[in-house]
C-alpha cells in the first residue's frame, strides 16, 4: 500500500512518527509531505524521514493563509499525481481533503481543535474520514465521523513510544537540584488563532517572576521576546523537550497541546488561553491533571499558579496511571487504521494497553 501523510506543524511530526514507523515496518510505502513552520523540519530530519516541503508559514494574516492554501493544494496535487497514494492522512486535513475530493484518494483527517472554525469548515464536508478523540466538543459530519478513547499526545508519550532520560533531561536544561518550571508562548499566527491573543510582556514577567523564586524557569517560545527574558529561552534540542518536561513540576503557558503533553507525562499543567479544548476540559475534569484558565489577568494566572505548587508528584502519578487505563494505543490505533480503512477493527479500540 502507498500511504501519503501531510504534516505542517511540529506537532504532526510527534503524532506520525510512531504509524509511520509501524506502517514502514510492516512493508508499506510511504510518502511525507511538510510545510516549513517553526522546527517541523528539523524534527523530520532528526528523526531520519525523508519529506518534501510544499509550503513556508504564511505570514499576512487572512490574505496570506489564502495564498499559502493555494499554492500548497497545488504543489500537494502534483505529487498525488506522481505518487499515486492508496489513502492520505493528516491532523487538520485541509490540504490532503481538498485535493482527495479532487482525485477520489480517501482523506484520512485527524483533528483535536474545535476552535478552527474556518478550518474545519473548508476541510470536514470534504474529508473522507475525520477522526477526533471522544472528549472533542466541536461539530463533526457524524455519518462520516471515527470517535477514539485517548489524546494525539498518547501517539508517541504512551510508555513503550517514550522513554524520560533525566540525564538528557540535565543536558537540555533541567535544574541538576530543586525545580524546574515550564512556560510556553504560542506564535498566534495559525489559522484557528485568527483573531485570537494571547500574554502581554508584563503578564509573562509577572509569571517569571513569581515561579524564578520557587525554581529553575525555562520559557519554550514561537515569539520573539525582549531582551529581559533572553536568559530563561529553552536552548536545548527541540527533539528532546519532552525529558525536559517530563522531570518539570509543571507547565504554565497558551499551549494546549503542551498542556496535554503533560499530562500523558503526569506532570500537572496549566493552559491560560482565552479559548479551550475538549480535551484539556476532559484532563481538568477526569483526571485532574490540568488547570484551564480562560481570563488572563494576574489574579487568575497566580490562583493556577497557586495549584501547580500545591500539587504533589504521587497524585499526579496515579492520576496519570488512570488515564493511561483509560485510554487507547492511539499510534497503534492511527496506523492500524490507515492500514484496514474503511474497515475498523474493534481491538484498536481496547483501553487499558501500556
Amino acid at each position: 500500500m502507498r500511504i501519503l501523510f501531510d504534516i505542517g506543524h511540529p506537532a504532526h511530526v510527534h503524532f506520525f512518527r510512531n504509524p509511520i514507523r509501524l506502517l514502514k515496518e510492516k512493508g508499506h510505502a510511504i510518502l511525507v509531505t511538510s510545510r516549513d513552520k517553526e522546527v517541523t523540519h528539523r524534527l523530520l530530519d532528526s528523526l531520519s524521514i525523508p519529506h518534501i516541503s510544499l509550503s513556508t508559514q504564511a505570514k499576512g494574516g487572512m490574505l496570506g493563509l489564502l495564498r499559502e492554501l493555494a499554492i500548497r493544494d497545488y504543489r500537494l496535487y502534483r505529487q498525488v499525481q506522481d505518487f499515486k497514494p492508496d489513502r492520505m492522512a493528516a491532523i487538520g486535513g485541509i490540504f490532503i481533503a481538498h485535493v482527495g475530493a479532487l482525485t477520489g484518494i480517501p482523506s484520512l483527517v485527524f483533528y483535536d481543535t474545535e476552535n478552527a472554525h474556518l478550518q474545519n469548515a473548508l476541510t470536514y464536508p470534504l474529508a473522507t474520514r475525520v477522526i477526533v478523540p471522544s472528549c472533542y466538543e466541536g461539530r463533526v459530519p457524524e455519518r462520516k465521523t471515527i470517535r477514539y478513547p485517548g489524546y494525539h499526545e498518547l501517539s508517541y508519550l504512551r510508555p513503550g513510544y517514550f522513554s524520560p532520560d533525566r540525564l538528557l533531561a540535565a543536558r537540555n536544561g533541567l535544574a541538576e537540584s530543586g525545580d524546574t518550571f515550564l512556560i510556553r508562548l504560542v506564535s498566534w499566527k495559525a489559522s484557528h488563532d485568527l483573531h485570537e491573543h494571547g500574554w502581554d510582556h508584563e503578564l509573562l514577567d509577572f509569571v517569571v517572576r513569581q515561579l524564578k523564586a520557587r525554581g529553575k524557569v525555562l520559557i519554550s517560545s514561537e515569539q520573539t521576546l525582549p531582551d529581559a527574558f533572553a536568559n530563561y529561552l529553552y536552548q536545548g534540542n527541540p527533539a528532546d523537550l519532552h525529558h525536559v518536561m517530563a522531570f518539570c513540576r509543571g507547565l504554565i503557558g497558551e499551549s494546549a497541546t503542551m498542556a496535554s503533553e503533560c499530562a500523558a507525562l503526569g506532570v500537572p499543567a496549566v493552559y491560560a488561553a482565552l479559548t479551550g479544548r475538549g480535551y484539556t476540559n476532559e484532563q481538568e475534569r477526569r483526571y485532574g491533571l490540568v488547570r484551564n484558565v480562560r481570563t488572563l489577568d494576574r489574579e487568575s494566572l497566580q490562583a493556577a499558579m497557586d495549584w501547580l505548587l500545591d500539587y504533589d508528584r504521587e497524585t499526579a502519578q496515579a492520576a496519570r496511571e488512570r488515564l493511561l487505563a483509560e485510554t487507547i494505543d492511539v499510534a497503534r490505533f492511527v496506523a492500524g487504521y490507515i492500514e484496514s480503512y474503511p474497515d475498523l477493527p474493534q481491538d484498536l479500540l481496547r483501553t487499558g494497553a501500556n
